[in-house]
């Protein structure tokens, strides 16, 4: 659509995106009182909104930061909220938006994005690549022995749901963060609790204590007809250790009337079955792609995060945010533009695919994904982009 107008809405005109939103998600509206909840989760300046003489597809994100391998944190925008009209989709309405968007977070110098994927065939075009992998697992609960060797954990205190959305902002900054996972800002809490409030079942909120104070904290609710067994959902859980962890697990297996716990988009390397003496009382239901990560300033990505073994050199190619386009010579010593012939040669998607460790380059090789200029490329991208665990999101929005 070439007369399509595109541009940062007011906030006044944030409600008509949100239920723009949930109309493409095929939900109504959301009523007064959950937009007073939901009102303070859209950021000024970041919600954008496409107009034919009526609003017609938004898109918008929160700013964040996001953990590279090495520990460092970059600026990110979690993107979320993205939908267009039904009677006006394939007509490049998603394109003006999405190419508006990054345009503006370059501007802005914002080093990354992330989202996750409604639908997987979308955003790949855009310079997306699946980033993080996760799992889903139901835990047997009845059926399910803890081994004698796993640790005991600490106090379990439970918390009402404005007990909380107080606290559990500062556990969560009290956990230590891995490749992949971002700080949660203000606004993503403020979603979550909008959730929270408006669960048709109780949903219960606890916080781990270990020697040195809140170490880790679960958020669930259970589902349950009456004279029957229920299922547990576990909306939320983040440990600082293994002893958090098992406590916190400890707990939620202790909990009556439950039948099967399900957690979903966890890390692939979570120990849980690993727990039970027999690993198969925790059943793996799907894996899956969780966050897609998209460079918006590919220098300063490649610049934050730790390299290791030889230096190579990467040509990366952007056909939105061309002054990502170019060689880059990438190694432990550090990251410089070149003009020297490349070792391998990928998209900007790609990249992203690689970035925080959630696919080895040679598997991208193999995929056709990285061509490179011979084949003993391959196994030095692969020591040159190592990391010492497979990168996690843990944070939906």
């Amino acid at each position: 659509m070439n007369d399509v107008v595109v541009r940062p809405l007011r906030d006044d005109e944030f409600r008509a995106a949100y239920t723009l939103f949930r109309g493409a998600l095929h939900h109504g509206p959301a009523t007064d009182e959950q937009w007073e909840r939901l009102r303070p989760t859209h950021q000024p300046g970041r919600v954008f909104g496409a107009f034919d003489e009526q609003l017609i597809g938004t898109t918008r994100s929160t700013d964040a930061e996001l953990v590279v391998p090495g520990g460092a944190r970059v600026p990110l925008a979690a993107v979320t909220g993205v939908g267009v009209r039904v009677d006006h989709t394939r007509r490049g309405v998603l394109t003006a938006l999405m190419h508006r968007q990054l345009t503006d977070l370059a501007e802005r110098e914002v080093t990354a994005a992330l989202l996750y994927a409604t639908e997987g065939e979308i955003y790949g075009r855009f310079g997306y690549g699946v980033a993080t992998r996760s799992r889903s697992c139901t835990v047997h609960r009845r059926q399910a022995r803890l081994r004698p060797e796993v640790p005991a954990g600490g106090r379990i205190e439970l918390l009402n749901l404005d007990e909380a959305e107080r606290r559990l902002p500062d556990v969560y900054a009290r956990i230590p963060l891995r490749p992949g996972m971002m700080t949660r800002p203000e606004r993503w809490w403020a979603r979550l609790f909008a959730r929270l409030w408006q669960s048709d079942e109780p949903v219960a909120t606890l916080v781990h204590h270990g020697t040195d104070g809140p170490d880790g904290f679960a958020v669930y609710r259970v589902t349950r007809q009456s004279g029957q067994l229920g299922a547990m959902q576990v909306m939320d859980l983040h440990a600082a250790d293994a002893s958090a962890f098992a406590g916190l697990w400890r707990f939620l297996l202790g909990v009556d009337l439950v039948d099967t716990i399900v957690v979903r988009q966890r890390s692939l390397e979570e120990p849980l079955e690993l727990l039970f003496t027999d690993p198969r009382v925790c059943e793996t239901t799907e894996v899956g792609d969780e966050s897609w990560l998209r460079l918006v300033d590919v220098e300063a990505a490649l610049r934050a995060r730790v390299w290791h073994g030889e230096p190579l050199v990467l040509e990366i190619t952007d056909p939105i945010l061309e002054h990502n386009t170019g060689r880059y010579r990438v190694g432990p010593t550090g990251v410089t533009r070149t003009d020297q012939p490349a070792d391998a040669r990928l998209g900007v998607d790609t990249l992203a695919m690689m970035f925080v460790g959630g696919w080895r380059p040679s598997a991208l090789v193999d995929a056709g994904r990285i061509t490179v200029r011979a084949a003993e490329v391959a196994p030095l991208m692969d020591d040159l982009a190592r990391t010492r665990s497979a990168p996690w999101c843990g944070t939906f929005f």
